[in-house]
């Protein structure tokens, strides 16, 4: 599905991590896939959310590594994409992040993502995980399936 008419009617997106990454680290089969969202952002069409989790996770390998250049990407990335805003954990997203958990089996960090979509009100969830294809309550947009414009 072409990402224009994917994201169709979608006025506000949950991102998880992993196409943060692919786009910071200009992953060459998503890379363009996510310009393409971030052009689509950026002209106003949504605003997008994501949970701190993120933030962490993106960062880890980097501060592992000691690459200060992918560690301030990842830090300009999160503070100062326009449209784009990270949901602290509070206590109805874990909940929600509970009831995900229990119902799908899903691990910790993604039910935490899912959870935050959610609870803020996300039309869809941008992910790479065919696995959480399988959660309903939201529609699960898989960077796999696609296509820029």
């Amino acid at each position: 599905m072409q990402i224009v008419k994917a994201l169709s009617g979608v006025n506000l997106l949950g991102i998880e991590t992993a196409p943060f990454i692919y786009y910071t680290e200009n992953r060459p089969v998503y890379v363009d896939k996510m310009r393409e969202i971030f052009r689509i952002m950026n002209e106003g069409q949504f605003e997008a959310v994501s949970s701190t989790i993120a933030l962490s996770e993106c960062l880890t390998k980097p501060i592992k590594e000691n690459d200060h250049t992918l560690i301030n990407q990842f830090n300009s990335l999160f503070e100062n994409t326009y449209l784009l805003t990270l949901i602290p954990v509070d206590a109805a997203i874990a909940r929600q992040s509970a009831t995900l958990r229990a119902k799908y089996g899903l691990k910790t960090p993604d039910a935490l993502h899912i959870a935050t979509a959610l609870e803020t009100g996300c039309h869809a969830f941008l992910t790479n995980d065919m696995g959480l294809k399988r959660v309903s309550e939201i529609r699960v947009l898989v960077l796999d399936e696609l296509e820029v414009s």
